[in-house]
């Protein structure tokens, strides 16, 4: 049962304690199964993405979503590269036979990811909020800096979050096996209670992040479907080049706008929140603490059964990294646009650099229609 929150697993085992490691023995055959097809599906959809945002770099008005883009692309990539370790891992049946330290790094990826992925989301959503209750603002600025001072906020915070990981030991013994963020129903009460305090702070962390994606979203649907078509006519022209039907064109942006909220809360409501909310029941389950404050008396047949829960909610969060790429095709119809004329030209037999050059083509062709 991997945790993704710091464990300390100093020296030192309560005397009076002998438990048994909670375990749920299916994640041993479905974990490698399926971390190996987000292994795959993660890596090619990511670095396609990053080729994509990397073709569209020279457009002005997806200056700061673009930098929230690749910044998410990037934790993404870093989770799909850690994790045939982890493959192997539940290949041996939870068995780590590699050094502590690829234990540690490979803990701090996955950590690394989820917040990286939550945060950034979050900023994707209040930069819609953004767009679409302030589109006049929206058109006339670039904020290509402001972008790049909340990547830098997102990634200092996770990052110190994630430093436990790379400074404490990350492998427990557990009978004839070695345990990577595993392992710890042994220790005294006291460490137990160090171990759980952090996982229920970043569980109140979430929740706030989770609170402000959702009602950013319901906002940005509520001033949508409040808008008459001239408001509407507005805001498409901030955000969208031009079209040849105007009557349309507020009834698109207005679906595609909607289609992008709906994909982003989807993938908080599918990939993060079972994991969160099961995560402080399962704490407490796993590390078993016998008196004070955690303590709670759990039959055998609910511990398990968190266990099992927790498994899956883990393999939802995994999900994450395959599922941000259809945000991305939501949140701006020039990356939608760039895929599906890639997409067309693949389909001639023409390469990569083709619709590189067809696309850059098309940004100038607009970026002077507008400039007069």
């Amino acid at each position: 049962m991997l945790s993704i929150y710091p464990q300390i697993s100093t020296p030192g085992e309560d005397p009076g304690s002998n438990s048994t490691f909670l375990d749920s023995e299916f994640r041993y055959v479905l974990f490698p199964v399926a971390y190996s097809i987000i292994f795959v599906l993660g890596l090619v959809e990511n670095i396609y993405v990053l080729y994509v945002l990397r073709c569209l770099r020279g457009t002005k008005n997806m200056g700061e979503i673009r930098i929230y883009m690749t910044n998410l692309t990037i934790a993404d990539l870093l989770f799909v590269l850690a994790l045939p370790l982890w493959i192997d891992y539940y290949n041996r049946e939870g068995d780590w036979i590699y050094t502590d330290y690829p234990c540690r790094l490979t803990g701090s990826l996955f950590f690394i990811n989820t917040y990286c992925s939550i945060l950034f989301l979050g900023a994707i959503s209040v930069n819609r909020y953004w767009a679409v209750t302030q589109p006049l603002d929206a058109a006339s600025s670039d904020h290509r800096r402001r972008g790049i001072i909340v990547c830098v906020i997102i990634w200092v915070v996770t990052v110190s979050m994630a430093v436990p990981y790379v400074i404490l030991p990350g492998t427990n013994p557990d009978k004839n096996l070695t345990r990577c963020f595993e392992g710890f129903q042994n220790q005294t009460d006291f460490k137990k209670i160090i171990v759980a305090a952090p996982h229920f702070a970043i569980i109140g962390l979430f929740f706030v992040v989770f609170f402000l994606v959702v009602v950013c979203n319901f906002l940005i649907a509520q001033a949508l479907l409040s808008q008459s078509p001239t408001q509407s006519t507005i805001i498409s022209r901030t955000s969208t080049s031009t079209m040849s039907s105007t009557s349309r064109r507020p009834r698109g942006l207005k679906r595609r706008a909607l289609q992008m909220l709906i994909a982003v809360v989807g993938v908080f409501v599918l990939c993060f929140l079972p994991h969160h909310i099961i995560q402080g029941p399962w704490t407490l389950a796993v590390l078993r603490i016998k008196n004070g404050w955690g303590h709670v008396k759990w039959s055998e047949e609910a511990c398990q059964a968190l266990s099992d829960a927790h498994q899956i909610t883990l393999l939802l969060m995994g999900l994450n990294c395959i599922l941000d790429p259809v945000v991305y095709c939501f949140a701006t119809r020039k990356f939608r646009r760039f895929i599906m004329t890639h997409i067309k030209k693949l389909g001639k037999g023409e390469g990569f650099s083709q619709t590189a050059n067809t696309q850059l083509s098309m940004n100038s062709r607009n970026q002077s229609l507008r400039t007069p």
